[in-house]
């Protein structure tokens, strides 16, 4: 049997006046569907690191990293994804969308809006149950 190949990455939750930013992927297998925004962490990176240099790259934003949200395993087809999401707060720029296709700033009570990536589908409840 194959190994599956691992990837890790850091997502940012940013919340502004009770709303959520959420991104929509503009390429690769799961375009189209919805997730928070953020990549992979790189050799060395701390998940907060890669998170602001993500944020920074894809969105033209600088965020500040705050508390640890949730950690989430999850199995696609083609690998296994460990995410690690923080709850942020932009410091300076617009959140210009430079890699998605579409992004909203979505309410509590529709968070369910949008067709979430699957990983991001147990964030969602995450803070469902935080809020």
């Amino acid at each position: 049997m194959k190994e599956r190949k691992l990837i890790e990455v850091a997502a940012a939750v940013i919340m502004k006046n009770g709303k959520f930013f959420a991104t929509q992927r503009g390429y690769g297998p799961y375009k189209d569907k919805w997730e928070f925004p953020g990549g992979k962490i790189e050799q060395g990176e701390t998940r907060e690191h890669a998170l602001e240099r993500e944020i920074k790259e894809e969105l033209d934003t600088e965020i500040e990293v705050g508390d640890f949200l949730c950690t989430v395993e999850y199995d696609y087809p083609e690998f296994h994804l460990t995410m690690h999401c923080f709850l942020c707060d932009v410091v300076s720029g617009k959140l210009t969308l430079l890699e998605h296709e579409d992004a909203k700033w979505l309410k509590r009570d529709g968070i369910w809006s949008v067709d979430w990536l699957p990983a991001n589908v147990e964030v969602v409840k995450v803070l469902e149950n935080r809020l």
